[in-house]
């Protein structure tokens, strides 16, 4: 699975991406609503796990803006909120379940995968592909002609967003902004990515997928489809 935990304890956030990686999960994280929110819209995540009293936007609202949307994504509610009223409201404000602070993680991975097998049905493979290039996104795994392609975390992100938007082109507004948000590096790191992507991808084969297109962003496309 793909889980985004939007939460603002760094030590629960920190233990909760050493159990689902142990777990063999894919695991990305916001530490405000906003942050939370942008992820969710721009992303095809699995599952959710979002806190209720968050910095910025509290959960319940971002909640509600991800059902206004039509975001289907289940979500699970882990906050220390634990009166009846409060499961009430949050599961009237589009919660697929609900659980209370401190939490046994193997009961969450547990609740998740239920929501998700509830969702999606058991077994079905959602998959991205641009010619011989696959990205599984039950597991994050690509590969190219067959073989396995090696990802780093950043460059899995820059991956996902260019298949889902190709043959069109990503800006690198875009680009940045999802990997980085506001707080945004000095000096010129998603060039760097993109070169480490590439490697990746287009390295070891003839024909190049991944295109830069000047003054505006990145785009992969099918050699029937690039036009650089």
């Amino acid at each position: 699975m793909r889980i985004l935990v939007v939460e603002d304890n760094r030590n629960l956030v920190a233990n909760l991406f050493d159990y689902f990686e142990r777990e063999g999960h894919v695991v990305d994280a916001a530490p405000d609503g906003v942050t939370g929110l942008h992820l969710a819209r721009t992303h095809d995540y699995d599952a959710i796990v979002l806190d209720w009293g968050l910095p910025r936007m509290d959960g319940r609202a971002v909640l509600q803006q991800l059902r206004d949307d039509g975001h289907a994504v289940p979500v699970i509610m882990l906050t220390a909120r634990d009166q009846q009223p409060d499961k009430i409201t949050g599961f009237r404000s589009g919660a697929d379940d609900y659980l209370t602070k401190p939490c046994d993680l193997e009961e969450l991975l547990l609740r998740l995968q239920a929501m998700v097998a509830r969702s999606t049905g058991r077994g079905r493979v959602k998959r991205l592909q641009v010619a011989d290039l696959v990205l599984d996104l039950n597991t994050f795994e690509a590969t190219r002609g067959g073989k396995p392609v090696h990802l780093f975390p950043a460059g899995r992100t820059i991956l996902e967003l260019l298949m889902l938007a190709s043959p069109g082109v990503v800006n690198r507004e875009k680009l940045e902004h999802a990997l980085w948000g506001d707080d945004l590096p000095d000096g010129n790191p998603l060039r760097s990515h993109v070169y480490d992507l590439r490697r990746s991808v287009d390295g070891p084969f003839d024909t190049k997928l991944i295109h830069t297109v000047a003054r505006t962003g990145y785009r992969i496309a099918a050699p029937d489809t690039a036009t650089d």
